[in-house]
């Protein structure tokens, strides 16, 4: 299995064994609601859309900090831009740091602003004159403006006046400015409440001081006057950004609390609006000790902002994709609409240690635990598990992510292992999970026992890391996560390997695999700043290249460390082979930019499409749906599903391509499931009457994370979701290389140097696209997408573009693309692309486009702007064919010589009389299911008392000769026997 779990999961008890750490959780102990804070952002939001709105739901973030309207700080984050992504779904408040709108860090070269400036309020602009009104006010009242007047949520943002003002912005001296930070203070509320006010909006929200880190002396001043002034902030506000702090944070929010209650002060909410170091970002076994401690006290919290905007701080991989990070953020996520429980870790307030969380979601009869941090095993100590819910025996399943690095790939976490039906102990239960290592997190989700069978999952896959490897002309180094105050990236494992840069270099992996087939094998590495290759020899044979995008490099701390991911895929024989990754083809020349690091190897079975469930009982719920366990034996943990209610996937796809997407669910009449992929529907699926079903819709996935949105109005009952690739259905898409295309204007194709190690296909790409309507590049329309309808529009592009400079963060600029269509009268779709790290170095972006003439040709540019470098376009149909459904419930095809006993029954019957069919000894107390056959007719479920048997009712009406087959509960057949239906003969 992939992973630390190579054994499987079992009860155990709660003694922990040498090395061996001990977890223990109190369901019955209820701390609150579930707050769902602690995954803010700071400049998480790039641009609309950007990141994408299956990431950002995904995520399930609440609160952010974005640049001020028309500011200048960063190229990208303005607020009011990526306000509609953001409150899509659970967005709660938008937070706005006002004093970015300057341009330089720190703000105004460090020192407060007098009055050297009129600012025009109607755009923004300024002359050198002054009028009699501090600069920054001016400042204040326009960005204010902006929100009052051109937002669509203005009640919903947070003002932040002052951004750590003790750590060099204007007033670090306290002892010399005090006074002139709190009359600044008093004068920005002040303008923002009037801004307010005259547009007839409620008073606005405002945050502060915003402090650098704690400082409880500039707190208690800053209460006091604050208090005295009637200009109390409604957010408290300061930063935790220290490895130490994840000791010393509650200790801080105490002393803040005591200060409010010495003072009068009911209790503010606290934001806690930067905290983390780079080694915390997309590591899932960091984040989730920053989550327990800010969800254990209810305050909200945002990650730090490192490097660039639009990738949640580096908690998302690429355009569109997760990394490990970002299944952490979903996984904390999903607990919306629970209550936490009382958490004990071994350590509490001890930085780099075992931290959970803990939840209940009683409506939805689910129990949560989240944790990681260690190297040791972990025993979980389980209690308080309420009959009354969860009933007397349980399902259990374990759930694992693993750092992938900033921009590595992160599939859908796997069900590492599980317990089907295990029965607790007076609401009790201890179990022992393995830990793969201190960066990996987990997620126990804890159901009574469902219908369906829980199970590990069945994709066989296998990993190691990179330093375990046989090694030739290569180093392995140890990466600390303590060094340089934890500004670094971390690396699986704790070690990776470099100094690949001799053409002996190479890395052997000596694994077993299953059966012949096809494997996916993926590389986690860094490739600094630009694309680079390997090649990857099998038995001694070389098999093909493996191709590296570009990763940031833009400093020295990033330079090596900020690692992404590369995949291929492998046709391998069942049995041991040595997969070799190696800087050199020929054993003599070096590949192009082959000085790789390489953090640890993955290779996954693919043959059969790596078909990935998605369980009821691990979705989300809006409008009233959930899952139920008080309706038949066999439906039991599905999901309810009517009218507007809809329940929400986000499913992965590791590239971009039609998928086949399955639903098993039941129905008590005919019923439809409409079926919506990244805001659009696209599918309808149809079962005509009662029964159990299973449909499928072969649908065109973006790479990454899709948005998959389910409502039937008739009604559904919901099994499980699946997802499984058909690339076969490929060749349904059309691939255009954009130097074929028809270019206009300045538009350029670009031939790449063969040394550069470029992804492009055929080593071309068009440039100078936009800055301008002229300079586009035209597609006309082939007979694969001639008729309208949806498409998906697949480009591969590259960015790398910079605007001005920071002393930290990276300046990158989203490029806009926009599609129009022949014909149609306003443009067809647009999106932003995020930045690639090199204009040599092409990921891939979809834009959904609705097509609405029969052969309109399709032109790309950008009117206002430089559009993105393209490589290649691929249009596809997002549905294929017309979606089919097939029953599932019993069939008398599987009733065969084979399948033949496991059950008795008298051999001759008299219509509608009571029938005895016994069971084997080990169904006693289990529930089963009966059904008359040919047509199968239910006979009920039943409980198999102590003599192993159940009684069932024939009908009235049936004579002849048939089978009575028995199930459990998920559909097994536990076999069947032969019964004649005589009637009784009359009495002369």
């Amino acid at each position: 299995m992939i992973g630390g779990l190579a054994a499987p999961l079992a009860a155990t008890t709660a003694t922990a064994a040498e090395g061996t750490d001990v977890l223990a959780v109190d369901f019955s102990d209820r701390t609150g609601e579930f707050r769902g804070g602690a995954t803010g952002t700071l400049y998480g939001f790039g641009d609309d859309d950007t990141p994408t709105r299956a990431l950002i739901n995904g995520a399930h973030i609440t609160n952010s900090s974005q640049k001020a309207p028309y500011g200048t700080q960063h190229p990208s984050g303005d607020a009011l831009k990526i306000e509609d992504g953001f409150f899509d779904k659970h967005g709660d408040q938008l937070y706005i740091y006002i004093q970015d709108y300057y341009p330089d860090w720190a703000y105004n070269g460090g020192q407060r602003p007098g009055d050297a400036r009129t600012y025009n309020q109607a755009d923004g602009s300024y002359t050198s004159v002054p009028n009699g009104t501090w600069d920054y006010l001016e400042i204040v009242e326009f960005v204010t403006e902006a929100v009052a007047t051109q937002s669509a949520r203005p009640q919903d943002y947070v003002f932040i006046p002052f951004n750590e003002a003790d750590g060099g912005n204007w007033y670090n001296n306290w002892g010399a400015l005090k006074d002139t930070f709190l009359g600044d203070w008093k004068a920005t509320v002040h303008k923002i409440q009037e801004v307010y006010a005259r547009h007839g909006l409620d008073a606005p929200v405002i945050g502060g001081p915003g402090d650098s880190r704690w400082q409880p002396e500039r707190s208690a001043d800053y209460l006091d006057y604050a208090l005295a002034n009637d200009v109390m902030p409604d957010i408290f506000i300061w930063h935790e950004l220290g490895i130490e702090n994840l000791a010393t944070f509650r200790s801080h929010l105490a002393e803040y609390r005591a200060m409010e209650a010495a003072l009068g002060i009911d209790p503010l909410p606290v934001n806690i609006t930067e905290y983390g170091m780079l080694r915390d970002m997309g590591v899932p076994g960091q984040l989730i000790q920053w989550f327990s401690m800010f969800e254990d006290a209810k305050v909200d919290a945002q990650t730090a902002y490192w490097n660039y905007a639009g990738n949640f701080s580096d908690n998302s991989a690429r355009a569109n994709a997760a990394n490990g990070g970002w299944w952490m953020f979903k996984w904390y996520g999903d607990l919306a609409g629970s209550e936490t429980v009382a958490v004990t870790p071994p350590s509490l307030n001890v930085a780099d240690t075992l931290q959970g969380i803990g939840a209940i979601d009683t409506a939805n009869k689910r129990a949560t635990v989240l944790y990681g941090g260690t190297e040791n095993d972990v025993t979980l100590d389980l209690t308080g598990l309420d009959p009354e819910v969860f009933g007397d025996r349980v399902d259990v399943e374990v759930r694992e992510i693993t750092l992938t690095g900033a921009e590595g790939l992160a599939g859908t976490p796997r069900v590492i292992s599980a317990l089907d039906g295990v029965a607790l102990d007076a609401g009790s239960l201890d179990l022992t999970v393995p830990t793969y290592d201190r960066y990996a997190a987990y997620q126990v989700l804890i159901t009574p026992e469902q219908s369906r069978a829980v199970a590990a999952d069945a994709v066989w896959s296998s990993s190691i890391e990179a330093e375990n490897t046989a090694l030739t002309a290569a180093i392995a180094y140890t990466q600390s996560p303590t060094a340089n105050g934890g500004w670094k990236f971390l690396a699986s494992g704790g070690r990776d390997v470099g100094s690949f840069n001799q053409a002996s270099s190479k890395a052997d992996w000596t694994v077993e695999v299953p059966r012949d087939g096809r494997y996916r094998f993926q590389v986690i590495g860094g490739a600094p700043g630009t694309p680079g290759r390997h090649a990857l020899f099998v038995d001694g044979a070389h098999d093909q290249l493996v191709q590296y995008t570009a990763d940031l490099a833009l400093n020295a701390t990033s330079r090596w460390q900020y690692r992404g991911s590369a995949e291929v895929v492998v046709e391998l024989t069942a049995g041991t082979h040595v997969l070799s990754l190696r800087a050199s083809q020929d054993g003599v020349n070096r590949l192009p930019n082959s000085d790789i690091t390489l953090d640890k190897f993955v290779l996954t079975d693919v043959t059969d499409g790596e078909p990935t469930i998605y369980p009821a009982s691990t979705l989300r719920y809006d409008g009233g749906a959930g899952v139920r366990y008080d309706g038949s034996l066999t439906t039991r943990g599905f999901a309810s599903l009517s009218g507007e209610q809809r329940a929400d996937v986000y499913a992965n796809a590791w590239e971009s391509g039609y998928h086949d997407v399955t639903l098993d669910y039941a129905t008590e009449g005919a019923s439809t499931i409409d079926v919506s992929v990244n805001g659009r529907s696209v599918a309808v699926l149809e079962a005509e009457a009662s029964g159990a079903w299973r449909s499928t819709a072969r649908l065109h996935l973006s790479q990454g994370i899709n948005e998959i949105e389910l409502r039937s109005p008739e009604g559904v009952l919901l099994k499980q979701v699946t997802t499984a690739r058909a690339a076969d259905g490929d060749a349904s898409a059309t691939t255009i290389e954009a130097e074929s295309a028809t270019l206009a204007g300045a538009a350029s194709v670009f031939q790449l140097s063969a040394g550069s190690g470029t992804n492009a296909s055929g080593s071309a790409k068009v440039g100078y696209l936009g800055n301008g309507a002229g300079n586009t590049l035209r597609v006309d329309r082939q007979a694969a997408f001639a008729a309208p309808g949806e498409y998906d529009i697949v480009v591969h592009y590259a960015n790398a573009e910079l605007s001005g400079r920071h002393d930290y963060n990276p300046q990158v600029v989203d490029r806009r693309l926009v599609v129009t269509e022949e014909g149609s009268p306003e443009t067809a779709a647009a999106k932003y692309f995020r930045y690639t790290y090199s204009w040599d170095s092409f990921w891939e972006r979809t834009i959904p486009i609705t097509l609405t003439t029969p052969g309109g040709a399709l032109t790309f540019g950008n009117p206002t702007a430089y559009a993105p470098d393209v490589d290649k376009i691929t249009i596809a149909p997002v549905l294929l064919g017309t979606p089919t459904t097939v029953s599932t419930g019993p069939s008398d095809a599987e009733l065969t010589e084979e399948s033949r006993g496991g059950v008795s029954v008298p051999g001759t019957v008299a219509p509608g009389s009571k029938v005895k069919v016994s069971l084997p000894a080990e169904y006693v107390g289990v529930g089963v299911a009966a059904y008359l056959f040919s047509t199968p007719v239910s006979l009920g479920e039943h409980a198999v008392d102590a003599e192993g048997k159940i009684s069932v009712t024939l009908p009235a009406d049936a004579v002849g000769e048939h089978k009575i087959a028995v199930y459990t509960a998920d559909g097994t057949l536990v076999g069947w026997d032969d019964l004649r239906i005589k009637p009784k003969k009359k009495k002369k």
